[in-house]
């Protein structure tokens, strides 16, 4: 079912092949990559203060611990109106919602560059996150609305790619903007090019034009008394702290206690995500092969021994576990995907996955660098990283407590890391 202008709701099942349904699916790239160029700019905004973490401590004075919690305030927000956006997109259209949430993120990167101590600069990336919490859930349904059925798996993988490209493009953004300018600019840079996209999107974006529906009580209370699904926001909280989590902190840890120049470590950590598709792809193989409860087990074995080795690594070696560690980490989520498919019914699947995401980027990307930065300003960034491998490979004892009830059906996959 989908909604339609005025809010019901009309099958998406028909009886007879629309004309949509046989146009190739090359008729739909450009649209596509204008949401993913959206998305990029959405990840990107919440991530760009990891490779400029070095240069903003050493600016404004800040101890370890607040700059790891910068990331806090960005999911803290990020988290409020991921959530609730089923409120807002009910009311004025994904399509508007977009676009509101899109001009709503460059202002404030805009206005990021005027902080000038950490509670300026807390409220400044707070208002990163919630800007850009409204996005993902009307980008999905919009997405679903301009591609057909039979095109779905391609142009989700299209539009997820974005935050795979935030990974590896924002450390070189920031790199070449502060060669001729200041960390400042580099919040400006995204906030333009954020009011820019608004406007090409507004202009030239399809879709969306429908309102959205916001979550019924009832079904979040048949989805929230399940113990599995509980275990799978623990799950996935570790996944993303595999990822996002070690990603945000790793620039500073590699400038203060590798000595690393910044601009090495943050080309380091750029070409150290370049694998990320392709073992991506290969994650979903494991998963259909061996199943997502096996897959799940041995991700979280392997990366969490990684995290661990990253945190103990001498400056030899350091450069060879920065890029194997992400190697295993994003192998976690098309298993996670597919098992938080299998715990679920199909009437409360695209709830569970909305839900699920919030949770655990809140967790992953923001609590646990406040505690890396925590333990960084108590001891060192190296034992902050090796107690947070040792509780990715936690992960591994939970894993087989889950209960399936289903086998795999394809879902879309918002990333939110």
């Amino acid at each position: 079912m989908k909604n339609n202008k005025q809010g019901g709701q009309i099958p998406l099942i028909k009886n007879k092949k629309t004309p949509a349904d046989s146009e190739p699916f090359r008729r739909y790239l450009g649209p596509l990559f204008l949401l993913m160029s959206l998305f990029f700019l959405n990840f990107g905004g919440r991530v760009v203060p990891a490779p400029l973490a070095p240069v903003i401590e050493k600016d404004l004075g800040l101890t370890h611990a607040e700059a790891g919690s910068l990331f806090l305030l960005v999911y803290v927000g990020y988290f409020i109106t991921l959530i609730s956006s089923g409120l807002l997109s009910s009311r004025i259209t994904h399509r508007q919602t977009i676009i509101l949430s899109t001009i709503a993120l460059g202002i404030a990167l805009l206005v990021t560059p005027l902080s000038t101590g950490v509670w300026s600069l807390r409220l400044c990336l707070w208002l990163v996150g919630v800007a850009g919490g409204f996005y993902l859930p009307s980008a999905i349904s919009t997405l679903t609305d301009i591609v057909p059925v039979r095109h779905w798996g391609k142009a989700i993988a299209i539009h997820e790619l974005a935050p795979t490209l935030g990974f590896i493009l924002t450390p070189l953004i920031s790199e070449i903007v502060i060669y001729w300018f200041s960390w400042r600019s580099v919040f400006l840079f995204l906030g333009f090019f954020g009011l820019l996209q608004a406007l090409v999107f507004r202009r030239f974006g399809r879709g969306g034009s429908f309102l959205g529906e916001p979550p019924k009580p009832k079904t979040l209370r048949s989805l929230f008394v399940m113990p599995s699904y509980w275990l799978m926001i623990i799950l996935f909280s570790l996944g993303v702290s595999g990822t996002l989590g070690t990603f945000t902190m790793l620039p500073l840890y590699l400038v203060t206690e590798h000595a690393m120049e910044r601009s090495w470590a943050n080309t380091l950590i750029s070409l150290s995500r370049l694998s990320s598709v392709a073992m991506a792809l290969i994650g979903g193989w494991f998963s259909d092969r061996f199943g997502p409860r096996r897959t799940m087990m041995i991700v979280f074995l392997v990366t969490g021994a990684l995290t661990m080795l990253l945190g103990s690594a001498s400056r030899s070696w350091i450069a060879v576990i920065v890029f194997l560690q992400p190697l295993t980490a994003v192998c976690f989520f098309p298993a996670g995907f597919a098992a938080l498919s299998q715990i679920t019914s199909s009437e409360v699947r695209h709830i569970a996955v909305a839900f699920t995401t919030p949770f655990a980027v809140l967790v992953g990307g923001g609590l646990i660098p406040t505690l890396i930065g925590f333990v960084g300003d108590v001891h060192s960034f190296a034992l902050g990283i090796a107690l947070l491998g040792g509780f990715i490979m936690a992960g591994a004892a939970f894993a087989p407590f889950l209960r399936f009830r289903s086998a795999p059906q394809q879902v879309p996959m918002p990333h939110g890391r």
